[in-house]
């Protein structure tokens, strides 16, 4: 087992592996019943958003994003969709310096996730603030 650590720069890191078992983990969560439609989504990790999507969603610099969906929620598709996989994208490294201890990390990760997941079942942002899952 990979311990996480601290980089020179006093963030926590963790090896690409440990933090995808962590992902891993969150989509154990989802029940069965749901995971057929969870086939044509892509979940990348990638370290940081770029400040270019930072500014065009209008996140302020002390604000942070630990995940976004992209793609066509299920509820505004055609029987004839036929566009790309959605992609649900993880940024690593704000989701570790946020939360450098493993339990909060873990809990994160899978809110992050069944957040994103939540968009592709067509979910707004303010039902998932009244689910709890903001």
């Amino acid at each position: 087992m990979v311990t996480p650590g601290r980089a020179e720069n006093g963030h926590m890191w963790m090896t690409d592996h440990a933090f995808k078992q962590r992902v891993v983990e969150a989509l154990e969560l989802i029940p069965a019943e749901f995971r057929p439609y969870l086939e044509n989504v892509e979940i990348v990790v990638e370290d940081w958003p770029s400040e270019d999507l930072l500014a065009a969603m209008g996140i302020p610099e002390d604000e942070g994003l630990y995940g976004l969906y992209t793609g066509t929620p299920l509820t505004e598709r055609h029987f004839d969709h036929a566009g790309l996989p959605d992609r649900i994208i993880l940024y690593r490294n704000a989701l570790l310096e946020d939360f450098p201890d493993q339990d909060e990390l873990r809990r994160e990760v899978a809110l992050t996730v069944l957040h994103e997941l939540a968009h592709h079942f067509g979910i707004d942002e303010d039902r998932l603030t009244e689910l709890g899952l903001d």
